[in-house]
């Protein structure tokens, strides 16, 4: 099964641009001064590859210190420790670490261990850079316009979705901070920089450890990231193309590493940075490596799948909305059965699966999963689907967006058709700043446009006009999320 979101391989359907993302094969073997626990019967073991795990806890200061002590007893290095959820980032070339990190008292504080990832740690061993996080807000005040710009008028996705009705409305608010978890942001495109906030973007992809260094969140291999900025908060500024909500502000929260993989420890990192920074809408058009699906039964990916699971609940509990591209397989997800794409960092295997395998973040609890439209209003072919699994649509086949360097070009996937959701969502809450992300998710269903299935029989498009697998609740209403309550 072919299973690609966009940050990393775009469907085929991409009109103008071909991205200078490039797929990974087996990740380089990276190797580390070995650890050697002691007292412990790993400590005669020949050092293996260099891996991160999560290791999970109960979420307070007290036991996470227990499991970072564990972690070092059992030969590792601690990354990250995330006090409010309970999970301790950890890198070791220890061999026998999951069963290690459990002995002892401090050990039984473990939970459960799961290694991020099935090669070796590209990045190589942690540095000594500070996963102390810092909070910054710059508020700007003041909407445009409702004033066309050069190329709008080719943004049938804006007239689909109503954008451009509700833009005589407003634009949004500049106190809505809308975080792009992606593949990083050029911040210099003149459409973009004006909406763009640096003091609240970050890097998380050296081993998710926050970079805070100046640039360090832009493009180094891709375009994907601006491309999904560019839909969600284009300037109307005179220039190029104009976003879903065009007066709000934009950070870059870069979770794609050059190799175009957004491992676990990532993901995390940009999620708590995303609470702690304050912002009302993330957008994550990505799925999680190195697995296609994460299956809860397995030790490592369902330690796994409880980590991020944490970091999700952590951050729409701060008040963050996250909002999530479906995928480009043109798969059931509501009737998932083989798995034959992962793991995708080294050898793929065909594995079956059930519904206890989850793709993330699309399907964890409180992401909001949108899946493409056309420009005449149908499934795109790519886009996967699901009853009760998709709960909004979109457009995402030959979307016009910002490309680094100033430029524009259109791509496809259900990574074009989240961030028009996630722009709605920006708007919504401009509305009512008042809304929480639970109020943010019930409206973008309830103020959808029903859209039915195919009038030719499919029999994949199960339910009714009002939700079903294709288009979920219907085709996202910018008009309607500044307009209703």
């Amino acid at each position: 099964m072919s299973r690609n979101i966009g940050t990393r391989r775009l469907s085929a359907g991409l009109a103008a641009v071909a991205l200078a993302f490039t797929a990974a094969g087996a990740a380089t073997a990276a190797h580390a001064t070995p650890y050697a626990p002691t007292g412990s019967s790993s400590a005669a073991a020949e050092p293996g590859l260099l891996m991160n795990y999560v290791v999970n806890t109960k979420a307070t200061g007290f036991h996470v210190k227990r499991v970072e002590q564990a972690v070092k007893a059992a030969g590792g290095t601690v990354v990250s420790s995330y006090n409010q959820i309970g999970v301790v980032v950890a890198q070791s070339t220890n061999p026998d670490f999951r069963t290690d990190v459990k002995k002892g008292r401090n050990g039984r504080e473990v939970q459960s261990v799961g290694a991020t990832r099935t090669a070796a740690v590209s990045e190589g061993p942690v540095g000594s850079a500070s996963a102390q996080l810092t909070t910054a807000k710059s508020l700007m005040a003041g909407d445009a316009g409702p004033v066309a710009d050069p190329r709008e008028s080719e943004q049938w996705d804006m007239q689909q979705i109503k954008a451009d009705q509700a833009h005589n409305i407003t634009d949004g608010s500049r106190r809505v901070l809308v975080g792009i978890n992606d593949s990083g942001v050029d911040d210099t495109h003149p459409d973009l920089a004006p909406n763009f906030d640096a003091r609240d973007s970050v890097n998380c992809v050296n081993n998710g450890v926050p970079d805070t260094t100046a640039g360090a969140w832009r493009p180094t291999t891709s375009s994907h990231g601006t491309h999904v900025a560019g839909t969600v908060a284009a300037a109307r500024n005179g220039i190029g193309i104009v976003g879903v909500a065009p007066g709000v502000r934009i950070a870059s929260v870069k979770v794609v590493n050059d190799d175009g993989f957004i491992y676990p420890e990532y993901a995390i990192c940009g999620w708590i940075w995303a609470a702690q920074h304050h912002m009302d809408v993330t957008n994550h058009s990505y799925y999680i490596d190195p697995w296609t699906f994460w299956c809860k039964d397995d030790g490592d990916q369902g330690a796994v799948q409880e980590s991020v699971r944490r970091a999700v609940e952590f951050a729409t509990k701060k008040g963050v909305l996250s909002v999530a591209a479906a995928g480009n397989s043109n798969y059931d997800l509501a009737n998932k059965t083989t798995d034959d794409s992962s793991p995708d960092d080294s050898t793929t295997v065909t594995r079956q699966i059930d519904n206890n395998c989850v793709d993330m973040p699309t399907e964890l609890p409180g992401v909001i999963t949108v899946a493409s439209t056309t420009q005449t209003r149908v499934k795109s072919g790519f886009s996967n689907f699901g009853l009760n699994k998709i709960d909004v649509a979109a457009p995402g086949s030959s979307i016009l967006s910002t490309l680094p360097g100033g430029g524009y070009g259109t791509m496809s996937g259900t990574s074009m058709a989240s961030p028009h959701v996630t722009g709605v969502a920006a708007l919504m809450k401009s509305a009512h700043p008042w809304w929480t992300p639970r109020d943010l998710e019930k409206a973008l269903r309830n103020e959808a446009d029903d859209t039915a299935c195919p009038t030719t029989p499919d029999a994949r498009c199960t339910g009714t006009t009002a939700n079903n697998a294709f288009f979920g609740e219907g085709i996202a209403d910018a008009l309607d999320a500044v307009t209703r309550h």
